[in-house]
Formats: structure tokens, C-alpha cells, sequence
């Protein structure tokens, strides 16, 4: 018997140790490159999610229903011996407090993507040094994937995660590839976690928590209070664009939320929607289309 409670025990901790933090799918997209033999790119794709799904990343112990989810997508459009061009999709999303549904955290794509690899080389991260371009890009979304989820549940609790991704970024800034640095461009991962750590932008993540644990966790409970609070955010990003109309925060926002933000206003309990919609068309115009379909 003692020996039985002794396997548990070993087969509970190999389960936690593989767990880790994040229950991530990668998935690389090589259809654009010509010819048959694609398997550089399957080998790839098993390192990246053996990488990413058993290293550990923070120092808490997540329990298998508390992993992130999250999917990355890395589509390759050129190809020259070893150097690889192309762009990244991550999207992250967490669970909606009782209830099955899951909420979109980030959905961002990041077109300023290459990198050299070797079939077979081994992935591996030191925080202290830059290895390869993409074991940092890679690196710095898992700890951006990590601050974005911990904002939604604690105010500013994502703060440890962004500063790894900062740090990320520093090691990679001589690095030659481009994204890490201010002069490459205003949608960059320099710019993504910049923002996120400036205190320029606490309103944002203020505003990130009130969505998520005053707003859709409040659903459940009391839908027209949970509507309110969501439109109380809506008017503080609002006030972010009245100051800076280009913040890149407010599109990072949108592309997560825009469709989710529609389905919450036209259904359940009535809500005066006048305000929330030129709110939302002045914050985004790009989405007008969707703004419209509010009731």
C-alpha cells in the first residue's frame, strides 16, 4: 500500500512538472516555400512545443486547469539556406469566472519575424545572453502571454512577466534582427512591452483588469452591472485616445476584444448603447462596421 501512495505521489509530480504553465500550441506554416521536403519545418515545430510546454517560466505551481492557453502561429514566406523570413500570430485567452467560456487575452501579429535555424539544433534560453532570434521572440511573447493573463485577474500582477520580456528585449537589441529596437517601427515588440511597463499606460491596465474581473467575471452573477463595468472601460480607453489618439495599446486592445465587446452589448439585459458606440468608432474606426451591429 505504501509503495502504491508512493507511485501517486511520483506520477502527480511528473504531471505537474510537465504541466508547467501554459498549455500552448505552436504551429509552423511553411506552405509558401516551394518543393516537397518540409520536414526541416516538422522538426521545428516539435522542438518549439516541447520548448515552450516543458521548460518552466515562472516559480508558481500551476494546476493543469489553471494552464494558459494559448496558440502561436509561425507562417514562413521565404526561405534562403538557413535564414528564414516571415511573421508570428499569438493569440492567449482565459477562462471566464463560471462559466465554460473562454475570453481572448491577445490576438497580435507580428510581422517582423526572421531567423536562422539548423534542423536538429538544440533551443535553448539564458536570460543573460541573446542565442538565437527565434528562442528571444519565442521567450518574449511566453512572458508577455504570462503578464497579459495575470492583468486580468490582479491589478498591475503581470508586472514581473513584462519586466522578463523587457529584459528579452534588451539581450536581443544588438542583435541585428529587427522588432527590439525604437527605430523599428511603432508596432514592435520593443513598443508592446515599452507601452506595457510605462507608467503613461496604467490606465490601460487598469482598464485590462476591470474588463476581465469587474466585467466578464461579474457576468454570472449580474449581467447589467458587468455590462457597466465593461462600458466604464470602454470610456477609459476613450480617454487614453484623447491624449494619444496612435496609442498602440488601443489597437493591441481592439484586435482582442473588438468582436467579443459586440456580442456582449447585443445580447442579455437592455443596455443605452448611444455613448459606448462613438466611443468605440472614435477609438476604432476600423471596426465600424462592427460598432453598427451593436443594439
Amino acid at each position: 500500500m505504501h509503495k502504491i501512495v508512493q507511485i501517486v505521489i511520483a506520477l502527480f509530480t511528473v504531471i505537474q512538472l510537465n504541466a508547467q504553465e501554459l498549455n500552448c500550441t505552436i504551429t509552423v506554416n511553411a506552405d509558401k516555400i516551394p518543393g516537397s521536403n518540409k520536414q526541416i519545418f516538422t522538426t521545428l515545430q516539435t522542438s518549439l512545443n516541447e520548448f515552450v510546454n516543458q521548460k518552466r517560466w515562472t516559480n508558481f505551481n500551476y494546476k493543469p486547469q489553471e494552464l494558459i492557453n494559448c496558440n502561436l502561429t509561425l507562417t514562413i514566406l521565404e526561405q534562403t539556406g538557413t535564414d528564414f523570413r516571415g511573421h508570428i500570430q499569438i493569440q492567449s485567452s482565459r477562462p471566464v469566472y463560471n462559466s465554460t467560456y473562454l475570453t481572448p487575452v491577445l490576438n497580435f501579429k507580428d510581422d517582423n519575424f526572421s531567423f536562422q535555424y539548423t534542423e536538429f539544433e538544440p533551443l535553448q534560453f539564458n536570460e543573460n545572453s541573446f542565442e538565437s532570434n527565434i528562442v528571444s521572440v519565442i521567450s518574449f511573447y511566453v512572458y508577455t502571454i504570462l503578464g497579459m493573463d495575470a492583468d486580468t485577474f490582479s491589478l498591475n500582477g503581470g508586472t514581473s512577466y513584462f519586466t522578463k520580456a523587457q529584459d528579452v528585449v534588451v539581450q536581443a537589441q544588438q542583435s541585428g534582427y529587427a522588432g527590439w529596437n525604437q527605430n523599428d517601427g511603432s508596432k514592435t515588440r520593443f513598443t508592446l512591452v515599452d507601452n506595457m511597463l510605462s507608467p503613461t499606460y496604467d490606465m490601460f491596465r487598469k482598464a485590462m483588469f476591470d474588463y476581465h474581473y469587474n466585467g466578464l467575471d461579474m457576468m454570472s452573477k449580474d449581467k447589467k452591472a458587468a455590462k457597466q463595468a465593461i462600458f466604464e472601460v470602454v470610456k477609459t480607453l476613450k480617454t487614453i485616445y484623447d491624449s494619444r489618439p496612435n496609442a498602440f495599446l488601443l489597437r493591441v486592445f481592439m484586435d482582442s476584444k473588438a468582436d467579443e465587446i459586440v456580442d456582449i452589448f447585443s445580447d442579455g439585459p437592455r443596455f443605452d448603447t448611444s455613448r459606448l458606440k462613438d466611443d468605440l468608432l472614435r477609438i476604432s474606426p476600423l471596426n465600424a462596421s462592427k460598432w453598427e451591429a451593436i443594439k
